[in-house]
């Protein structure tokens, strides 16, 4: 139907007749454009999104995605997604039919990024949302050429260079902070277990088994649009349980013990993660050591883990990692090479098994 103006304020409006994806026929009204022209763009981005057409523009195709990943991601990720593509990808293809995106467009989007100094694992974030477009797009709705695949990305999965804290550094940290604290027990689980920040925000008495030396990983906290949020960890694999050396557990006992009238079921460090960050700032300074974020002291007790002996496998199921993978490309290069120990240990057998004259 063509577009028509609402007499009453002056304002365009239109509707239109589609066939939503289980074949039944649909009736869409919308109003308030100011001009025609907008009113009948619209319309044609519309009928193109519910038909799946790839000449619609990228901005469009980005709606369909979110609706199409809204039973698949949880709220968090796809706040973080969509403000991505809306801060890096928008503002060049915005407009831009899906189908007619080239390699070559995707290289010069690539040097524009590029230019703006970002990190270069923030880029490989930036290239991941671009290249989940465009494979969707191929996968579910037919898109012939996927630019993103004749295309090297950009940026680096982990950084060159994994920053952590020696044992020594935590030490002259933690000192700095009153035993039996609020933060000083924070900084304590998150040194010794590895946990995440969200899952540490998260966790209640109730997950805490005093009797085993246990702590129970099965959710996480976030905070959004000042909304405390508690949901399911990053991956099934996430759900955990962490054993934890036994000063630890006296220390969280103590602590969770001063929480007189806390029902076991609330949080018992309720507070939000920028006033983690915030006190870790503030005794990095005290302290005279490097300044840290929260998530690098995960990285410190895998560095201390290695330094130990412990092995790869055991990291990962104590971290959550979905992949041994993941723990071996982020890790890996913190494990001495044990090449000359190979080497060491033929020569052993071979002298061991020469004749003798």
């Amino acid at each position: 139907m063509p577009a028509y103006k609402d007499e009453k304020t002056g304002k365009w409006m239109v509707q239109c007749y589609y066939e939503n994806w289980k074949g039944e026929r649909k009736h869409k009204k919308k109003r308030g454009f100011q001009t025609k022209k907008e009113a009948l763009e619209w319309e044609r981005e519309f009928l193109n999104s519910t038909s799946g057409d790839m000449d619609m523009a990228m901005n469009a195709f980005v709606e369909v995605y979110f609706q199409d990943k809204a039973g698949e991601l949880k709220e968090r990720s796809i706040k973080n997604k969509r403000y991505m593509i809306e801060a890096h990808l928008l503002p060049y293809f915005k407009d831009k039919p899906m189908n007619t995106i080239t390699p070559a467009d995707i290289i010069q989007w690539q040097n524009t990024m590029r230019e703006k100094g970002y990190s270069q694992t923030y880029l490989r974030m930036i290239q991941n949302q671009i290249t989940a477009l465009f494979t969707h797009a191929s996968n579910i709705y037919n898109l012939s050429n996927n630019p993103c695949k004749k295309v090297k990305k950009m940026g680096k999965s982990e950084a060159d260079k994994l920053e952590f804290w020696q044992k020594e550094e935590y030490d002259t940290f933690i000192a700095t902070l009153e035993p039996g604290s609020r933060y000083y027990v924070i900084f304590e689980i998150l040194f010794w277990t590895g946990c995440r920040e969200g899952e540490l925000l998260a966790l209640s008495k109730q997950d805490i088994d005093f009797e085993n030396n246990q702590i129970h990983i099965s959710k996480t906290y976030y905070r959004t649009d000042r909304k405390d949020i508690i949901t399911t960890p990053k991956t099934e694999e996430s759900v955990r349980t962490i054993e934890i050396p036994e000063f630890l557990k006296e220390e969280i006992k103590d602590y969770v013990e001063r929480l007189y009238s806390l029902p076991d079921h609330e949080r018992i460090f309720p507070i939000v993660a920028e006033a983690v960050q915030h006190k870790l700032k503030k005794q990095c300074e005290k302290a005279g050591v490097k300044r840290i974020r929260v998530h690098v002291l995960r990285h410190s007790h895998v560095a201390y883990l290695i330094n130990q002996g412990v092995q790869p496998l055991i990291i990962k199921e104590r971290l959550g990692h979905k992949d041994i993978k993941i723990t071996l490309n982020t890790y890996g290069h913190l494990y001495p090479s044990q090449q000359r120990q190979v080497a060491d240990m033929l020569d052993a057998v071979r002298e061991k098994n020469a004749p003798v004259d």
